[in-house]
Order: structure tokens, then sequence, then C-alpha cells
């Protein structure tokens, strides 16, 4: 899945114009696509704070991004074991629910 440079505004567009401009534009279309960190760091610092957030509502858009950033199935599991010990148990399990439905063939 590669990312659609117009997903917010197909997704909340109608409903939120502004907000889905801030997330095509500047979120994806800048904060994304700077130098510092590669995307596959993006999307491991990405799914870490929503696992640890527990906003699991956000992860299979993130999970499908990160596999399109390179990470497999194995790493993302091992990223979700590791927060449990930082981010709690109930927030691990939850995504781990997630994960599995997001890779579930």
């Amino acid at each position: 899945m590669a990312h659609d440079p117009h997903y917010a505004r197909k997704s909340i567009g109608d409903f939120a114009p502004k907000l889905a401009e801030l997330t095509d534009e500047v979120l994806f279309a800048d904060i994304w696509a700077r130098t510092g960190l590669a995307p596959r760091e993006r999307s491991i610092a990405t799914l870490a704070a929503l696992v640890a957030l527990n906003r699991t509502e956000q992860l299979p858009f993130h999970v499908a991004r990160a596999r399109d950033n390179g990470l497999g199935e194995t790493e993302l599991v091992e990223l979700i074991t590791h927060l449990a010990f930082y981010a709690g148990w109930p927030c691990a399990f939850s995504a781990i629910g997630v994960l599995r439905k997001e890779l579930a063939p």
C-alpha cells in the first residue's frame, strides 16, 4: 500500500477540511519527508507512540505504512513485545490484536 498523498482529504476532508489539509500537506508531505530520519525510523517512532498511548484505532493505517517502509512481521511483533515493558501489557496486548488482524491473509 503506497501512501496516498490525499488520504486525509479523501477520508475526512468533507467533514474536517482543515485537519485533512494539515494532515496531507504538513504531517505527511513535510514532516514525514524530512531527511533527519528515514521513513522506516519514523514508522517505528510512530508505532511506539501509538502503542504506548493505546491509540489502536490509528494502528491499522500505520502498520500498513510501516510495512511499506520495510518493517516485516517479525520486527513489528518484536517492537510491540519490547514496548510491553515500557508501555504496559494492556497496551501491548491491544496492539498485538490489531497487528494480528492487519497481517492476516
